[in-house]
């Protein structure tokens, strides 16, 4: 029977259901601000609330060994991502009521700390998320781990009204799921500093004081070059340094720093004016040595900051505040209650110091507001708000929508509302062209000669090259968009009227004709060099290229063959519009694959084939694409009704993009195809599918298809593992069922980057048109004539 278990909070006495609360975080004794805020949250609500048993499940730095207390129930590798999924099993077994995650980047595994989220997408119980940090600026990566972790969260806990404004600003997040509460502070009592000065061999000094674990970012050395100033007013002041190098610059540094900071004491001769207390010390001796001083000071460098706790501490205990202007400075120091002063300005906060050491009855004031201001904020009245919260959100869990091991989420990127897309970066892409053209193949991130080039790899990038002609992007060098063109014209055997695919490192062909698809891949091609081909010259001869080796199309048996030709003819037909041939053979292919849809589909195999295997998504994609260039409604209808059954199929339970595993591939009927191997060539396809499905219906519902598909390179997979590599355009070749595939060769790395071209132009149109909406009815399927879109 569920205990019931009472706390004041903001007067009222709430009556609480829960009985087990589970904190995720770091813990003491490893050295972090995490882990001291985990240790005290969690005895807070233990002692605010008979009957509530609050355990904390430990992240541990790999390599580490810590002798945790008895609080610590589960400690969890944070770079072992089998050991976050074991702990999502631990905790669903134990009767956890809810799960406080305490989230910092940083101290947890995988890109962005990704690796949490196999943890909170197999919960059962609902998640309170308090965000230690907000970025106003996140990578895409970050992006994605962050939008994921906020879908999976029942609530979202922030320190101050800054992280309220970037989560609905960034991050989208509605107002009712954000709540604002304070760091807490010890409760204790208004003392002043001299008792405490003289049991610590400061007695007749005035205390300076900074604590906290050091590191470049803290502005130690700001503080420092500021004493001369302040000894010119005060002979007898002091600057107190409490707190050891923090643990991940000793590791990579040692203590370089520290010494750095020791020698610049040195150099302006005031060593007998700053001392380094080199200690991580506990919350007794720590509240004792913020009790002596007189000024406490945050000189930190970044405005970025959402959380000190150091500054809520020193605060708390009433001292006199002197710090920069970071965003929880703003807002805790505000109305009187510190001093704010510019970043890396040593001479302002010299003088300000030195104005309250020698200014009692300010200081006195300052410290009276900032003692009175903190009472809501101590562990007890924090704890309080925190159990007001995590009661709300088990009210609120139907535990119904989340069984077990699912979650819903959306991590859609929605890079066309409020967030640029990555930059198109090629640097990998080059490192495999060489003088003949497109290398295959890469060993992890090294171009692998021996399998030579395809005409396949090389027709995509000529694709690639001609995206990269729209406005916004950098184009391709003309030489070697003509190396791509070059390597197709040597392609072509005329002989047999069709393509060859396959070329070895000598230059030596490897076949008298290449498959089907590679044919139809490089007519698709062709068609848009032949529209959109910077160079006129080159559209004349893709043009021309491509209406020789047009006509065996007719002939083709491949349904993905028919479909790379019609994309190639709606380009190649918006080029050359009056060729009464091509628009013969369109019509055709068109009308092909409209029977094979209906001889095959069924009510629950809305497909062309009885199996699915590669490039999916092309197939609806060239019947939406042609049914807009000739006004064919049936050919829309049908491409998107297609598409809309293979986007549900893609769905993994996570709500995450999953592309039909290569495991799957020729399987009849397999109503759940096999997850792995997932590649980026299905991705690729169903980003231009659903942007195409987009265009014709208005439905703004495949724009975030397209959204969460391409979010599936960025980390938004069933391993939460990033594909791609925003800073240099690489794509790893596919995501196994534990881990992605390190090779990066050029299928991959061009899906990837024609895929960012497609979301960038989409990005582009958004922000140039306010809110782009196709100029055609709204609906899933349109009915009636289709006009072409503007």
């Amino acid at each position: 029977m569920r205990s019931q278990g009472s706390v004041s909070f903001n007067g009222a006495r709430i009556i609480a259901q829960l009985s087990r609360i589970a904190l995720i975080g770091n813990s003491l004794p490893r050295r972090c601000g995490i882990a001291t805020f985990t240790a005290d949250l969690q005895r807070a609500i233990e002692a605010s609330c008979a009957g509530v048993e609050a355990s904390i499940v430990a992240m541990t730095d790999r390599g580490r060994i810590y002798e945790y207390p008895p609080a610590v129930h589960l400690q969890i590798d944070e770079g072992n991502i089998s050991e976050y999924v074991r702990a999502a099993e631990v905790l669903n077994a134990s009767g956890i009521d809810v799960v406080s995650l305490q989230h910092e980047f940083g101290i947890f595994g995988g890109d962005a700390g990704g690796h949490i989220v196999a943890l909170l997408s197999r919960l059962t119980m609902p998640v309170v998320t308090t965000l230690h940090t907000v970025l106003a600026e996140p990578t895409p990566v970050q992006c994605s781990v962050m939008n994921r972790i906020i879908d999976t969260s029942a609530k979202i806990v922030v320190m101050a009204e800054k992280g309220r404004t970037l989560l609905q600003s960034v991050y989208r997040v509605p107002a009712e799921k954000i709540e604002v509460i304070p760091h807490g502070i010890p409760d204790v009592a208004f003392v002043e500093p001299d008792r405490v000065k003289a049991e610590r061999g400061f007695a007749g000094r005035t205390v300076i004081l900074t604590f906290g674990l050091l590191s470049p970012n803290k502005g130690i050395e700001i503080m420092i070059d500021a004493m001369p100033s302040i000894l010119e007013s005060r002979g007898d002041a002091v600057y107190v340094v409490l707190g050891a190098t923090h643990p991940n610059l000793v590791r990579d540094q040692g203590e370089t720093y520290r010494e750095s900071l020791l020698a610049r004491v040195r150099a302006l001769g005031i060593e007998d004016h700053v001392v380094f207390l080199d200690q991580f010390v506990d919350q007794a001796t720590l509240l004792d040595l913020i009790s002596m001083c007189d000024v406490y000071v945050t000189p930190y460098l970044r405005e970025a900051q959402m959380t000190s706790g150091t500054l809520a501490y020193s605060f708390g205990l009433g001292k006199a505040v002197v710090s920069t202007p970071y965003w929880h400075a703003q807002e805790l120091l505000a109305g009187g209650r510190g001093v704010l002063v510019p970043f890396g300005d040593s001479v302002a906060i010299g003088s300000e110091i030195a104005g309250l050491l020698t200014d009692h009855p300010r200081r006195q004031a300052m410290r009276e507001r900032a003692y009175a201001s903190s009472r809501s904020m101590t562990w007890e009245r924090t704890a309080g708000r925190y159990l007001a919260v995590f009661e709300s959100a088990r009210r609120g869990h139907r535990p119904e929508e989340m069984p077990p091991g699912k979650a819903a989420l959306s991590a859609e990127y929605h890079f066309t509302d409020h967030r640029a897309p990555p930059a198109m970066r090629i640097g990998y892409f080059l490192s495999l062209c060489d003088d003949t053209g497109l290398l295959q193949h890469a060993v992890h991130s090294v171009a692998d000669r021996s399998h030579g080039y395809c005409v396949d790899d090389n027709a995509r990038a000529l694709l690639l090259a001609c995206a990269l002609n729209r406005p916004g992007e950098q184009r391709l060098s003309e030489t070697l968009t003509g190396r791509f063109a070059a390597f197709i014209q040597h392609a072509w055997n005329p002989d047999t009227r069709r393509f060859r695919n396959f070329m070895s490192y000598g230059r030596a062909w490897l076949e008298d004709s290449g498959s089907e698809d590679s044919h139809g891949r490089t007519l698709w091609a062709l068609g848009e060099c032949a529209r959109s081909d910077a160079n006129m010259s080159r559209r004349g001869w893709a043009a021309r290229l491509f209406a020789e080796a047009l006509p065996v199309a007719e002939s083709l048996r491949s349904p993905r063959a028919w479909a790379f030709t019609l994309l190639g003819l709606n380009a190649y037909c918006a080029a050359v519009p009056h060729d009464a041939k091509a628009e013969a053979i369109r019509q055709v292919l068109a009308n092909r694959l409209l029977t094979i849809l209906s001889a095959v589909e069924a009510q629950d195999w809305v497909w062309f084939e009885d199996g699915l295997a590669y490039d999916n998504a092309r197939l609806p994609e060239a019947l939406i694409a042609t049914g807009m260039s000739t006004g064919t409604s049936a050919q829309v209808a049908a491409g998107l009704r297609s598409l809309r059954w293979l986007t549900t199929l893609q769905t993994a339970p996570l709500g995450c993009f999953r592309p039909v595993g290569t495991h799957g591939f020729g399987d009849v009927r397999r109503r759940q195809p096999p997850a792995f191997d997932q590649q980026p060539l299905e991705a690729a396809a169903t980003i231009s599918a659903c942007i195409a499905a987009w265009r014709a219906s208005g439905d703004r519902a495949w724009r975030g298809e397209a959204e969460r598909a391409f979010a599936w390179f960025l980390g938004d997979n069933d391993l939460s593992s990033p594909l791609a590599d925003v800073e240099n355009g690489s794509c790893r070749d596919g995501l196994h069922p534990d881990r992605p595939n390190e090779n990066m060769g050029a299928e991959s790395v061009l899906s990837y980057l024609l895929a960012l071209a497609e979301i960038r132009q989409i990005a582009r149109l958004s922000q140039r048109r306010g809110r782009f909406v196709p100029h055609l009815a709204r609906g899933p399927e349109p009915a009636g004539p289709l006009a072409r879109p503007h």
